[in-house]
């Protein structure tokens, strides 16, 4: 059976940007850091009144999106195809990514893009592997080059391989990597498994890294799976907790988030505790994107797309709740609105004819 699309007038949280959406929406004070949904607050600005607009239908079990200039890129988890969408939503296949292979949560997850350059974070076998291939041709023709392993051997599992990509304001590129299952990981610095890791392009170890010789940049992770940096260079990243907390973190170098020895805030003196915490059933955060003051999570069992004001990190505005599914992705595309990825097609979800789908969001000051 089809599901109601349902669409009603919503308020959002104060800030310098807010999605122009015609959708359910609420902001709740979160004190303890909680981010339970309540009551939207009454000074706050109406969300506006434009609805999302698909820019394209069709796709298997999407994992992430990048833009090459201003081309949008896809990966597909199981079928570990790259995809190009031009200007119509039409989708066609630049390349696949050879030994990815798709198998519970594991498959083609995150990729990026610099100096001409995809880079992929991909399941192989018993293994992870961060590798990069030139893009060739231009819109319409692109197509991949061949394979440059960066980094091989971290632990992959049927859960929590973690997998997201992104290249921050210094220049390096940032991979998220999960426990894979093996808890203890995390906390072992010697391990790049439970971990955000940071490199050069060529994968190398840069010289501040805060582990002399190690990728390891922060460690005690669970399964993160975003990542994103404000315009003053701070580092945000959310992860999926085990049955109590999810997590949004500012992410420090060197720094202990607790997993498995805690879960969600703690207060303890060890570890570094979430600027924002909420249920799993309300949230599993995967892709996070900043634009202007906000850090805007795509939230899969939660079916939203969370705001959180970069201000005041204690409250939370929901938009989309149920309207679309699943949701995998969201990041800031060139012209400043916001893609969001919808993941109904995973074998977690309930899809409909037109699913997995890329959503737009136009964003206004």
């Amino acid at each position: 059976m089809k599901r109601e699309r349902r669409r009603t007038a919503g308020a959002a949280v104060a800030g310098a940007v807010s999605l122009a959406l015609f959708t359910a929406c609420s902001a709740s004070p979160t004190g303890s850091g909680t981010g339970d949904t309540g009551p939207a607050s009454p000074q706050s600005p109406a969300a506006g009144t434009a609805s999302p607009q698909t820019v394209a239908t069709g796709l298997e079990a999407p994992w992430a999106i990048t833009f090459h200039r201003d081309i949008p890129l896809v990966s597909e988890r199981d079928s570990a195809r790259i995809l190009e969408v031009d200007t119509g939503g039409n989708v066609r296949e630049i390349g696949t990514i050879n030994g990815a292979a798709g198998g519970g949560e594991g498959g083609l997850l995150g990729i990026a893009v610099q100096d001409g350059y995809l880079y992929s974070y991909a399941t192989a076998g018993s293994e992870n592997r961060i590798e990069r291939r030139q893009l060739t041709g231009s819109g319409g023709s692109l197509g991949l080059g061949g394979a440059e392993t960066l980094v091989s051997g971290i632990e992959a599992g049927s859960i929590h391989n973690g997998g997201r990509l992104a290249f921050g304001p210094d220049g390096l590129l940032y991979a998220t990597t999960g426990d894979a299952g093996n808890r203890g990981s995390a906390q072992d610095t010697g391990s790049l498994s439970g971990k955000i890791l940071r490199m050069t392009p060529e994968g190398d170890v840069p010289e501040d890294n805060p582990f002399p010789g190690s990728l390891v940049y922060s460690y005690g992770h669970r399964n993160p799976q975003g990542i994103a940096w404000d315009a003053d260079g701070t580092m945000y990243a959310s992860e999926f907790g085990q049955n109590t907390w999810d997590e949004l973190n500012v992410i420090t170098p060197g720094g202990n988030y607790g997993w498995p020895d805690v879960e969600g805030i703690a207060g303890a003196e060890r570890f570094i505790d979430p600027v924002q915490q909420w249920k799993p059933a309300d949230a599993s955060p995967s892709g996070i994107a900043v634009v202007g003051d906000s850090v805007y999570i795509a939230n899969l069992r939660g079916e939203s797309l969370r705001e959180v004001p970069l201000r005041e990190t204690g409250l939370s505005s929901l938009y989309l709740s149920g309207e679309y599914g699943r949701l995998r992705d969201v990041v800031a595309a060139p012209d400043g609105s916001l893609w969001v990825l919808t993941n109904n097609t995973d074998g977690r979800g309930n899809p409909e004819p037109d699913d997995d789908r890329i959503l737009r969001l136009s964003t206004a000051g």
